[in-house]
């Protein structure tokens, strides 16, 4: 399935959506923030939305057979990517092929259509036909007539490939499972099914946004991309063998995925692992077992990192004291929430927001 041709034109970076304000704690207060039925929560929705998920285009790039071009693992201080703090990549084949090779050694042929995630902005190589040396990106890089504009018209003349590019940024804490259960590279091609119709949609949306590049334009593109790869990570999800490891497929799992919806549902219940189990009906050695084998750590474990996941996210993006914070994430003690965060991060909640 091909995308229909865009002229050159991206967008500027997004600002932040407002803060969602999330709960949770090793020591729980009495009071119960959950206010919706466990067996309708949605855990990856609930999870992207407290490392806040931020999307936008940053370039639009037109590539002419032979070419060579390596993207490294940051652009200079210049450029939209250099100040993020975990910037997954997108890359939208427009028209043309190519081939990508990432720092693994894994080549993949892509084509128009192909949807390409690199949840960790690495090093990567795209090629077509018999180039004569590769290019660093950053030394054909174009500044658009938009703020945060970026272009790319490079190769000798022959087949053209153009691909949009986009970002999304994250605030993903050291021990959020998102990005570091995702492949290094997640190649993404469309089908026929209902699924794969909205997706094809979105892109569609994202590529004709990007040509006009009508000023305003930006909001709809960032919250489109961010639709983009929500849509994306939940096909890859629902397609994991059985046999599979890792969050995502943890979510698949009957035991483990009940115990998850029930968590981030209620992070700041007191929760124990005879608990946990009860909720889930299965034994504790069956739950610890089955988190072990999935998530490789234990299910409190998981309680008290995910906790700290959504105090790491209000002390980052948000003035309120600490001692509110953790009052709302259910320590009675603020003394008592320091060490906590400490023992997890390695930091201190002030030092925490201080490096944020």
């Amino acid at each position: 399935m091909s995308y229909q041709s865009i002229a050159s034109g991206t967008v500027r970076r997004i600002p932040h959506p407002p803060t969602v304000r999330c709960t949770g704690a090793d020591t729980p207060r009495t009071d119960r923030f959950a206010t919706e039925p466990a067996s309708t929560f949605d855990v990856l929705t609930e999870t992207l939305r407290a490392v806040r998920l931020t999307g936008s285009v940053f370039m639009n790039a037109r590539f002419t057979a032979p070419f060579g071009i390596i993207t490294p693992d940051h652009f200079d201080s210049g450029t939209p990517l250099s100040h993020l703090r975990h910037v997954s990549v997108f890359h939208l084949i427009a028209s043309g092929e190519c081939t990508i090779e990432i720092e693994t050694g894994e080549r993949r042929r892509v084509s128009a259509g192909d949807i390409l995630l690199m949840p960790f902005a690495a090093a990567h190589t795209f090629w077509s036909g018999n180039f004569e040396k590769l290019v660093l990106a950053p030394d054909v890089i174009q500044r658009g007539p938009i703020k945060g504009l970026l272009t790319i018209d490079h190769g000798g003349g022959g087949e053209v490939t153009r691909m949009v590019c986009g970002f999304l940024e994250s605030r993903e804490f050291l021990y959020a499972p998102v990005f570091r259960s995702l492949p290094p590279l997640l190649v993404y091609q469309t089908g026929d099914d209902r699924v794969s119709a909205a997706i094809t949609a979105t892109v569609r949306e994202i590529l004709s946004l990007t040509a006009a590049s009508i000023p305003g334009s930006e909001l709809m593109l960032g919250r489109l991309m961010e639709l983009l790869f929500v849509e994306v990570v939940r096909r890859y999800a629902s397609q994991l063998p059985t046999s599979a490891s890792g969050w995502f497929a943890a979510l698949n799992q009957p035991i483990v995925g009940r115990a998850l919806q029930v968590v981030h549902h209620d992070p700041s219940r007191r929760w124990t692992v005879d608990d946990l189990a009860r909720e889930v009906g299965t034994s504790r050695t069956v739950l610890t077992k089955r988190f072990g084998d999935l998530l490789g750590q234990a299910p409190i474990e998981y309680v008290t990192n995910w906790r700290m996941q959504l105090a790491a996210e209000r002390l980052g993006n948000s003035s309120e004291p600490i001692a509110v914070i953790a009052a709302d994430v259910g320590y009675e003690s603020e003394a008592a929430f320091n060490r906590a965060f400490k023992r997890v991060t390695g930091l201190t909640p002030g030092a925490w927001r201080a490096s944020s």
